[in-house]
Formats: structure tokens, sequence, C-alpha cells
């Protein structure tokens, strides 16, 4: 199979790997659509690397034993390899998980965890069926594209009529946008990257505040009557921003880091009353729910994806994404 390398800074390579093995309850996926997260930052910086992306969508070629899917099934690749049995696992929050499996020495496979590939390897209690009426494009958004916001809205308990600050509007920030419009929340956002404004404006921010500006927290504060979102979620990791979404939010409310990385004073918790949330991704006891919000925002995740190139373009994939000039950007790793 082919799979893209990042082979020197801003330089890659698709070269030819064996096809993954698979053992116990793991499948193997035929990866239709996989969504690009932050490898243009390695592609950048020139990391070397094979076994790149966590986000796909595809279908089911092959089980090695019956289990929760078939051959045939439609599926989103869950990410990471937990163990499926620690308490973390079987309450679903199996993202933080401790006990983390080698897949590949589990299968005794050289290849299967890159999704910048076009087949890999999952645990099948990891795949999620995709209804009838979604197609694999939407599904696939439910790992970066709409799962780490929604997984914060559901640990903050966002509902109508409170105000949500999304801090950064990149694809994970954009597609917070949707979650809170969707719940029937009003969204401020804060970038200064003039493609994704208007997109955020398009998917339903009612205003978009320039960090940069000297008077940026004034015109938070107007926006709330002087007294601060209900609910902020920094996607960044920028300590700038995230310090912003503590400063925009108002007492008693609440602030979810999305973000990986930043350092920020927590000077205002106490004395606010905030409460602080790291949010990673999402529980599975709520696939239901997410699966309903993709079913039913699909004209604004058409917005939201805005690029989507053949795995043999990834070069000209990750030059577009260090423009920011984009949203969500797929790879379609079986298309010419």
């Amino acid at each position: 199979m082919q799979v893209a390398a990042i082979t020197g800074p801003r330089q890659s390579a698709i070269i030819d790997v064996p096809d993954p093995r698979i053992r116990e309850n793991f499948a193997r996926v035929k990866i239709l659509v996989a969504p690009m997260c932050t490898e243009y930052k390695s592609y950048q910086a020139g990391q070397l690397s094979q076994a790149l992306g966590h986000e796909a969508a595809g279908e089911v070629v092959e089980v090695a034993q019956p289990g929760r899917v078939k051959a045939g099934d439609r599926v989103v690749m869950m990410p990471q390899y937990p163990c499926g049995r620690c308490a973390l696992c079987l309450t679903g929050d199996y993202i933080h998980c401790e006990q983390v499996i080698d897949p590949l020495k589990v299968c005794d496979s050289a290849t299967g965890t890159a999704t910048y590939a076009q087949y890999a390897i999952k645990q099948d209690w990891l795949l999620l069926p995709i209804p009838d009426a979604i197609s694999t494009e939407h599904a696939s958004m439910a790992c970066c594209g709409l799962g780490p916001t929604f997984g914060a809205m559901q640990r903050m308990a966002v509902t109508a009529g409170e105000t949500v600050l999304i801090v950064g509007l990149g694809p994970v920030g954009l597609g917070g946008v949707i979650n809170a419009r969707y719940r029937g929340a009003r969204v401020i956002g804060v970038d200064s990257h003039p493609y994704r404004t208007a997109l955020a404006q398009r998917l339903g921010a009612e205003a978009v505040i320039d960090p940069h500006d000297p008077e940026a927290l004034s015109q938070l504060k107007a926006l709330t009557h002087g007294i601060g979102v209900d609910v902020a979620i920094d996607c960044t990791a920028v300590p700038a921003a995230q310090q912003f979404a503590l400063q925009a939010t108002r007492r008693r409310g609440q602030v979810g880091f999305v973000g990986w990385g930043g350092h920020i004073a927590l000077d205002n918790m106490i004395p606010e009353g905030l409460t602080l949330h790291g949010c990673w991704h999402w529980n599975l006891r709520d696939t239901p729910r997410l699966l309903r919000t993709i079913g039913a925002v699909g004209g604004q995740l058409d917005q939201l994806i805005t690029h989507t190139f053949p795995l043999s373009q990834v070069h000209e994939a990750w030059e577009l994404q260090l423009t920011g000039n984009c949203g969500k950007v797929l790879l379609t790793p079986h298309s010419a």
C-alpha cells in the first residue's frame, strides 16, 4: 500500500510499504477519507516520519475474528490504541487510557497506524458504524473536525441561550462554531486571519474579535453587557490567547482548553470562581448525540470542509495548510 512520508523540511514523498496484518479484535480498514490535522507542523519542521495522521473514515475490508464490525461496514476510526479493559475505557473515556497497547506488536504487523495511508488497523470497538444517511466525508468530522469542541461542550453542558467564546478559528475552532450554534448558543470568535474570520461568520459566529487589537477585551465586554461570556474554549495553546479566554469569561463561568500546551496565570480563577476543563476528545457514550449532530449540520460541514486532495498531492495540501487559507482539508488515499 501507499503512505505519505515527510522526508525533510517542507519535503514529502509517497512510498510503498507492506499491507498491514491483523489479529485478535483488530480490523483492517480501507481509508476513504483522512482529515488532515496538525501534521503540517511536522512537515514544516522536517520531522521525518511515515506514520502520519490520526483521523480517518473508511470501509472495513477484513476482521481477524467475528466481532462488532464486518467487512463492508463504513466506519469512523477513533484515535489512539487504548487497552479496552481499564475503568477509563469501560466508562467511555478511553482517550485517557494509561495502558495503551502497541497495535503493531499485537498484530505482528510492520504497518497500520498511519491514516495518511491506504489502509489502517484498529480494534473493532473503536470503529463507529456510519449511518446510511451520513456521508463518509461528514462522518470523518467525528474526530478533530467536531470532536474536540463537542467533547468540551458536553463536559460544560453548553445549552441554548448561553454565549460561547471560541478562541482560535483553525479547523478545530471552526468546528466549535458549528457545535455551539447547533446547541442554540450565541458564538463570538477570536482570530486575526481574514480567511478564517470570514468562514467563522458564515458558519454562524456573531462577531470575530482580532486578538491583536488593543481594545479586544473591551470589545468582548461590550458584546456581553460588560459581564463576559458564559463559556470560553481555547483552541490555540497560545499563552496570550489562553489568558484572553480566562479574562473574557464571566464570574462563575467555565473555560475549556482544547489546544495542547501553553502556560497561563490563574490569578483570577479563584476570586472569579472559574471552572477550568482539560478537554481532549469525547466520551464514547455520547456517540449517538455526536452522530445526530453530524446528521443535522451537513450544510455547515460542507463549508467547513474546504479542500480535498488525493494522497499523491499531500505536499500541496500541506503547503495550503501553512497559509491558513482553508478550513478542514481531506485526503482521499484511493483516488487518483
